[in-house]
């Protein structure tokens, strides 16, 4: 049984996965309360229901949240995002409580890369640098020299000598956008993001007919294919930026559908049209991100259960890979 199933077990047993909230309950205003309370401070990601995100402290991708978790001096840090980024808060913070309001809440590209099948992979190449996409497990990350996020990805690269062989895991599609966009060579793990693997070209092309003043916006996970046809390619707090400066009013947008709140909110006089799947599914959503509800948190906060715990050699091993990128992207300015 794994740890993330041992530690659902025992919540259950304690009843904490089978809690009623009462539905005239205020939540904002109960969260607020337990908020000051608890010292707490909620990080949410920009994939997260509006609610979540109207409610939280910060509200970023994964390089914002990172550093905000590394930063604060609250004492619950309450991540609204999937289980790699509560695990990168504990690293960060180790001494600091860290819940998340759904244990199920995954990822598939962080599932795509099972550490004791990368540590074979990464043995064949003994002399490479091991640069490791954020979005990935916490145990990877102590088989990773340097982690890098979208937003720092090719400063992270660019600060590795051209002389040095780099294995780059486990997104292989930012890994060819960071070949093409650096012109290094890379070794790439074949990991994907199910909900940026899943976007329609067809219909895109038959939106984009219908919507000819639209500027096509994507993130690098997205596939080649579909990078080609972008106006802008960015991060998820890239894209934000990018939609807020340019002069166009209208964006296609390719990524996690959650962000177009923030979009909505920063340009309320623009129109943002998510990107179509290749199927009838809303699968431009992740299932993952959207299993955290404004009740689940709530009870989370409450009762301070689900607590992130990590092996204290997992978090020794897994930082320094996570403290490296993080003094790159100062030094960046980023």
């Amino acid at each position: 049984m794994t740890t993330l199933a041992i530690a659902e077990k025992q919540l259950q047993q304690k009843g904490y996965l089978d809690i009623d909230v009462d539905p005239a309950l205020d939540l904002f205003e109960e969260i607020e309360k337990l908020k000051k309370e608890k010292n707490a401070i909620i990080l949410a990601h920009y994939y997260q229901e509006p609610d979540i995100q109207d409610i939280a402290d910060y509200i970023g991708d994964s390089l914002g949240l990172s550093q905000q978790a590394a930063a604060t001096d609250a004492d619950i840090i309450v991540f609204a995002g999937v289980h790699f980024m509560a695990e990168t808060a504990k690293m960060l913070s180790p001494q600091k409580k860290v819940l998340l309001p759904d244990l199920k809440a995954g990822c598939s590209l962080a599932d795509s890369c099972p550490p004791p099948v990368f540590r074979k992979f990464k043995e064949k190449y003994p002399d490479h640098i091991v640069v490791s996409y954020i979005n990935c497990t916490a145990e990877l990350k102590t088989l990773t020299d340097i982690c890098c996020t979208s937003t720092n990805a090719v400063q992270v690269i660019e600060s590795i000598p051209k002389d040095k062989g780099i294995i780059f895991a486990p997104d292989v599609n930012l890994g060819r956008y960071l070949m093409k966009k650096t012109g290094r060579d890379m070794v790439l793990w074949n990991g994907s993001c199910m909900v940026h693997e899943i976007f329609s070209h067809e219909k895109i092309v038959k939106l984009k007919m219908r919507h000819p003043e639209a500027q096509f916006i994507a993130h690098p996970e997205c596939e080649g294919h579909l990078l080609e046809m972008a106006d802008f390619i960015g991060s998820t707090t890239g894209l934000l930026n990018y939609t807020k400066r340019s002069e166009a009013t209208e964006f296609i947008v390719a990524t996690e559908v959650g962000i177009i709140h923030q979009m909505q909110k920063a340009s309320p006089h623009k129109t943002f049209i998510p990107a179509p799947p290749n199927n009838t599914c809303a699968c431009n959503e992740c299932p993952h991100m959207k299993r955290n509800t404004l009740e689940k948190l709530y009870t989370c906060m409450k009762y301070e259960q689900p607590e992130i715990i990590l092996p204290d050699w997992i978090i020794e091993q897994g930082r320094a890979s996570i403290d490296r990128m993080l003094e790159i992207s100062a030094k960046a300015g980023l």
